[in-house]
């Protein structure tokens, strides 16, 4: 049995990882200020006598004995980190911080769950660790990009200065059951659209493409991420190899839930990227990861939440 720290425990991927640490037999304190983060995913843990939540904003320091720390702690939709744009570059930087130093004191191995918007609008594809990106510093993406990319570099140098146990995971685009119905997330946005068969809304042309994970499959990579070797450090890509556009993921959203919902267009917003797709040939390698669960069978699971959530409610 590990103590395990997981800051933002009560959000989509930390609800989903505290689940299956505890499943097997963990330990696990959950940190959450509730910004993001539902007590609803975790209400189930709250009885569990391994289970513990604790509402903490990390950008304030916190202090606990732990073997393991998954900081999972961020806004992740432009809808909520665009809503408080400083807050969100506190909590890259300052709460990133905040979990080294813990990580620091304790001799605890940390995890940085790092994003795949540290490539920005890629100009290479795929996208494979060794790219640095072409992120724009001053945008409206930047308060998540730039803080994404500082985070990993102060993981980096208390690797190098303190010796550090840090593991950097860049999360491509996930997806599952347990998605907050107003995330804003475009496959949250098309399956609530299309259960209510109003018109789906694409910003651009549809032609951007994005890859979409499956909840249990990112899950799985981040406890194989954490459990490799210490001298790994990362990064490295968790997402799944496969390509689809806007478009098309609007029009299989329609035709699985039989909706009679339309397609509209709007402008695509500000430094938004045209290509997403990760090289994963270090998960591979190294973890023997890869992502096994079908975007239809995803998809397939993530509507029948998304029907009980929006129709079922007393």
């Amino acid at each position: 049995m590990k103590r395990i720290l997981v800051t933002g425990g009560a959000g989509f991927i930390g609800s989903h990882l505290c689940e299956k640490l505890i499943g097997e037999g963990h330990d696990v304190i959950c940190l959450d200020n509730l910004f993001c983060g539902s007590k609803k995913n975790i209400f189930h843990l709250l009885s569990h006598p391994n289970f513990e939540f604790i509402r903490h904003d990390i950008v304030h320091p916190i202090s606990f004995e732990v073997d393991e720390i998954y900081n999972l702690a961020c806004p992740a939709s432009p809808v909520h980190y665009q809503h408080n744009p400083v807050k969100t570059v506190k909590t890259n930087v300052m709460g990133t911080l905040n979990m080294l130093d813990l990580a620091n004191r304790v001799n605890a191995k940390i995890l940085q769950a790092s994003t795949s918007e540290v490539y920005g609008d890629p100009l290479e594809h795929p996208q494979k660790e060794s790219y640095w990106g072409n992120v724009n510093p001053i945008g409206l993406r930047s308060c998540y990009d730039e803080g994404k990319r500082v985070a990993e570099t102060l993981l980096m140098d208390y690797h190098r200065q303190n010796h550090v146990t840090v593991k950097i995971v860049r999360i491509f685009n996930t997806y599952g059951p347990k998605i907050a119905i107003n995330d804003g997330r475009v496959i949250s946005n098309f399956i609530v659209q299309a259960l209510k068969n109003e018109n789906i809304t694409i910003l651009g042309d549809g032609s951007q493409t994005r890859s979409f994970c499956y909840v249990d499959d990112m899950v799985d990579g981040l406890i194989k991420m954490m459990r490799s070797s210490s001298d790994f450090t990362g990064p490295v890509n968790l997402g799944k190899p496969f390509e689809i556009s806007i478009l098309a993921l609007a029009q299989m959203i329609i035709r699985m839930i039989k909706s009679q919902s339309g397609i509209i267009f709007q402008q695509l917003p500000q430094d938004d990227p045209k290509q997403r797709h990760p090289d994963i040939t270090l998960a591979r390698s190294i973890l023997k990861w890869e992502p096994i669960i079908s975007l239809e069978a995803g998809l397939s699971k993530t509507i029948d939440f998304f029907k009980e959530n929006i129709f079922c409610q007393p």
